[in-house]
This record gives C-alpha cells, structure tokens and sequence, in this order.
C-alpha cells in the first residue's frame, strides 16, 4: 500500500547489509552510469519519499532510491556515529557494487545530502544534488567556519530529541493530536504551512519506519558540564551529524570535481540559520532556559557554512548551481517536484566524471 503505481521494490543482500532499494517497473538494469541517478533520504524518513519525483523523471533514466540502514525496509544495524556518515555512505556503496553499478548521480535530501557528500569523498560521482543538505560541519554546535564551540558537542547528538516525539515513532503514532507526533512534526518541520497533499498518509507512514532501537535513532548522550547538560554520543542517527564527527567539507579538494546542484526553500523550519531544531537557537529564544549567550553558545548559520564551503568549491574550478525556492520548506522535491525534476535534469546534462 506504500508503493505508487510504476514504482518496483527489491532487496539487494550486501556483505554490510540487506538493502531495500525502489526502482521504476520500466526501467533498464543496462542503463550506463550517466543516465542513473541514485536517490538517498534523509533523517526520521525513507526512500518512500522519492516515489513522486521517481515517476515524474523521464523514461531515459534508470532512477533508485535506496533506504539507508535502520530505515525503511533496509537492515536495523546499529549506526558507527564515529565515523560520521561513513556506514551511510558504506552502504550505499556497497548496495550499488552489488548492482553491477560503478558511479552515478547521486542525490541527497538533508542528512541525506551529508551522506552523498561523503560518497563523493571517497568515490567517484557524476554529480551531486544537494536537496535541503545538513551542512558540511555537521548538525548544531559549530561556528561559521565549522570551529566546534565545546570539545564535547555540547547540545548536539541523540540527547537533542524530543523524547516524545521518539516514543510516538515507537508507538507508530499516526494521529496530529499532539505537536510532538510525527504528522504534526511532518506538517511544521518538513513542509510549509501552504502545502497540501492527498498523500500526507503514505509520507508519514515513511516516518513511522524509523527504527528506535539503541544504535539507532536517536543516538546515545553523555553528560557535559557545558549547556545544556549533555553531549554527543557515540552511536545512533543524530551522533553522526555531531561536529567532531562529521566534516564533509573536504569536498571543495575532489579532483575532479563533478558538478553541484544546491537546491533549498527558503522557509525552511531544519536547515536554516536559525533551525528551530538547533538547541542554541532555541536557547536564544528563551525557549530552552539557561542560554549562556551568543559568545558561548551562537545559532549555527547552517545555510551560511553550506554557502561558504560551495563557494570554495567554486573558486577551486567546481560548478555549482544554486536554486532558492520561495516559500518553500525542507521538502522542495514535495512543493515544486515539477521545477525540482527541471533543476535536476539540468545538471545530469552537465554531469561528468573525469
């Protein structure tokens, strides 16, 4: 009941993992690498997601989504936040080798823009589209330049989940009775308040395949001595977005450089520079008490370090693109899937691998 008409699911058994990948019933297993275009996910969702986008993208294309570990139907194995996005990456790798498929375009939506971007650190890539990406320092705790602000990510990791909200996924909780259900947080945190859709069912029950169990989401905590009280871990989701974990920023050195699609809304409640998911921001706002101020403890400028660091790609020879859709959310491929799909065909067009 998940699946939309044209949409094929199947199971690709890896050394790492068992990984469930959606395909296109029509579509070509001896489609060459610059005509496939592989779709990851984000965090507390999963390739479900995509289905929409998968269909609206032309016939020529070999178009999959794959779930990462401990979402959708993919394996519930714990989550290595040491190694920041790397099991992600990891898996997809491992997914696609066992698919006969070398390289392609890679597209990553929030945390899952993090994951593509350390894809490409360590294996060649045709192009990346970054839909709404986690920004290259990780999620919370850092400064404009990607300096952590404590030695122990203070506020950052799994302790930064709302225990309710973590309970209603555990309790498959389908209902917007509460704003800490999972439909309620679909509604302010991923779409804008304009968005409507006959389809909110089926997103949120893609929500609801988030695995809880411990390694998962959301990750361990530690206590710190810094506010708020805690640190990150070192297993589950939200540790591998820690900044002493995760630095992706080293993009701006791949040689050779594929080209790089950024695409955002710009009433966006996750990734913003001021994230109404980032602890300090909260603080700030008087709504977390104790704020220690914006010397010690300052909002990340998230969509200003992704700026930043795309800008140095740039400025080293790579293409990037960037496209701001207005009073859009964190979910552009949902809002504008007709103006997402155009943006994107425009830089497979330029894609390239040296």
């Amino acid at each position: 009941m998940t699946l939309l008409t044209g949409i094929t699911a199947q199971r690709i058994q890896t050394p790492r993992l068992g990984a469930a990948v959606l395909g296109r019933e029509a579509d070509r297993d001896d489609t060459p690498p610059e005509r496939t275009v592989v779709l990851v996910h984000g965090n507390v969702s999963s390739a479900l997601f995509w289905q929409e986008i998968m269909l609206a993208l032309p016939a020529d294309l070999r178009v999959l989504a794959i779930d990462l570990r401990g979402f959708g139907s993919s394996d519930v194995l714990p989550v290595d936040a040491t190694r920041g996005l790397r099991d992600y990456s990891d898996d997809i790798y491992a997914t696609l080798t066992a698919m006969g498929i070398s390289t392609a375009h890679l597209v990553g939506w929030s945390m899952g823009g993090g994951v593509v971007m350390q894809y490409a650190l360590d294996h060649p890539v045709l192009s990346l589209t970054l839909q709404a990406p986690v920004s290259p320092y990780g999620f919370g705790g850092s400064r404009r330049d990607g300096t952590p602000l404590t030695d122990d990510d203070a506020g950052c990791g799994g302790g930064g989940a709302n225990p309710d909200f973590v309970q209603r996924l555990r309790d498959q909780d389908t209902s917007a009775a509460e704003q800490t259900s999972p439909r309620s947080v679909f509604r302010s945190g991923y779409v804008s308040a304009s968005y409507t859709t006959d389809r909110e069912d089926l997103w949120v029950a893609s929500m609801l395949t988030t695995a809880t169990e411990p390694g998962n989401y959301p990750g361990d905590t530690v206590a710190s001595p810094n506010w708020p009280g805690f640190g990150a871990g070192t297993i589950g989701v939200l540790n591998t977005m820690a900044p002493k974990y995760c630095n992706v920023s080293g993009i701006v050195a791949l040689e050779p450089k594929p080209p790089i699609l950024w695409v955002h809304g710009d009433v966006d409640a996750i990734v913003s520079d001021a994230s109404f998911y980032d602890l300090n921001y909260l603080g700030e706002l008087g709504i977390i008490p104790g704020w220690p101020g914006a010397e010690i403890a300052p909002a990340q400028q998230m969509v200003s370090q992704t700026r930043d660091v795309l800008a140095a790609y740039s400025a080293a020879g790579g293409e990037v693109t960037e496209v701001v859709f207005e009073g859009v959310g964190h979910a552009p491929h949902l809002e504008r899937p007709a103006e997402f799909c155009t943006a994107l065909l425009k830089v497979i067009g330029s894609g390239r691998i040296g």
